[in-house]
């Protein structure tokens, strides 16, 4: 008997679907006309309503992708998370809507950096591909040299932990917030503040430039995505909307060209022009934390506890849910040109992707180093060079790790 590809099950549950939705819908005719009642019923959009949303969640339930609809191929069996390849054999593989098999590198820690004294919460890359910055509880920003790994800066200003960098492509500035409810702008040829932004109510729980004009975006625990003149200072628009923390912030060059993830577990586009809230999407259940656009295509991914969901732009249609058994809370994403995406995860995991299918096909325990605790593993920030050939993650245990995929 030929197997059932996974097109052909979700024809099949689509055409369930249909079928049960027909006989509802003729048993309700049947009903009215039994009862001598008008066959259209009184309050239409009312019958409609929960017929479009039972419709919409079969929908999003049927765009999953089962986990057995990985390819069964010798050297492709699961292996423990514990295991750094992820998956048995020398590459994780992924197959593709129309049945290739795409072979994935293993990706491996080659160097650990271990000068802050405290949580590391947030990284930022420099458009050169030649150093990269992180921001720390311990209160500063550390400048490190991407080839060799060595420190070459320590920023200090912030009085409490930084959460949030972001570093422009325009000028030689460096911005920073944290849960001191600064917002800092750095001269990186001088090494110092030159500019702060004042407002927030809150920390600062994340940042993004716009990538052509010079306007700055944050979000934090005030519940408010506020959005700077960079030259001058001046706040153009507080958008307000959100019920809860903006945690995770992106923007773009075309509309919608601002886009906000919160712990109200909605995500927003806005219109920058106008401040006003376009669309608000309702897919996830509980608090966005982490959100990432592709650097090439017209969509993005969102993470929260209960889901990875794949979304297109400029609409915000719903396109997959990524195949996923974990259960624990999301902290980082990123994606490179490749279509590799990466998650990060409280319990130090990180998860490696196929950004096309939404498969999962390299799974890493993150090891805490000497004399931290078992708690310390998390994962709070994760970026992709310039390149994307390596990661950048930041890790509860005051580490900052470089990976890159394992030579043969």
């Amino acid at each position: 008997m030929q197997p059932v590809s996974l097109e052909q099950r979700n024809f099949i549950r689509e055409s369930f679907l249909l079928i049960y939705l027909s006989l509802q819908h003729k048993g309700q005719m049947e009903f009215h006309k039994a009862h001598g009642q008008s066959a259209k019923p009184r309050n239409q959009q009312n019958d409609i309503l929960p017929l479009t949303a039972f419709m919409q969640e079969q929908l999003d339930h049927s765009q999953t992708l089962p986990d057995d609809c990985l390819p069964k191929k010798e050297g492709f069996q699961p292996t423990s998370l514990g295991d750094e390849a992820g998956f048995a054999g020398k590459s994780g593989e992924t197959l593709n809507s129309d049945h290739s098999l795409v072979k994935h590198p293993v990706w491996k820690a080659y160097r650990v950096l271990s000068n802050h004294l405290g949580w590391v919460r947030s990284v930022a890359f420099s458009p050169s591909n030649e150093w990269f910055c992180t921001g720390s509880a311990d209160r500063t920003i550390k400048i490190w040299d991407l080839a060799s790994g060595k420190l070459q800066h320590t920023l200090t200003g912030h009085i409490g932990q930084v959460r949030s960098l972001a570093v422009s492509n325009r000028h030689t500035y460096l911005f920073s917030g944290g849960d001191d409810k600064q917002v800092k702008c750095w001269d990186l040829e001088q090494n110092k503040v030159i500019r702060s932004f004042h407002g927030h109510l809150s920390g600062v729980y994340c940042m993004a430039l716009h990538p052509t004009i010079d306007v700055l975006v944050t979000g934090g625990r005030d519940s408010v995505c506020r959005v700077w003149d960079v030259r001058s200072k001046v706040q153009i628009h507080a958008l307000s909307g959100h019920d809860n923390t903006v945690c995770s912030v992106f923007t773009r060059s075309t509309d919608p060209q601002l886009v906000t993830g919160s712990h109200d577990a909605t995500i927003k586009f806005w219109d920058l022009r106008y401040g006003k809230t376009m669309t608000t999407l309702t897919h996830h259940k509980k608090s966005v934390r982490a959100m990432v656009p592709h650097p090439v295509e017209d969509n993005f991914a969102s993470a929260s506890p209960d889901s990875i969901k794949k979304f297109n732009l400029p609409g915000g249609v719903f396109m997959h849910n990524m195949t996923s058994r974990q259960n624990t809370i999301i902290n980082a994403m990123a994606v490179n040109g490749d279509g590799l995406m990466v998650t990060g995860d409280d319990d130090g995991s990180l998860w490696f992707w196929d950004w096309k299918t939404g498969h999962n096909f390299q799974q890493i325990k993150s090891k805490v180093q000497p004399g931290s605790l078992d708690c310390e593993a998390a994962i709070y920030a994760a970026s992709f060079d310039v390149t994307g050939s390596r990661l950048v993650t930041c890790e509860a245990d005051k580490t900052v790790k470089i990976w890159k995929e394992e030579t043969m």
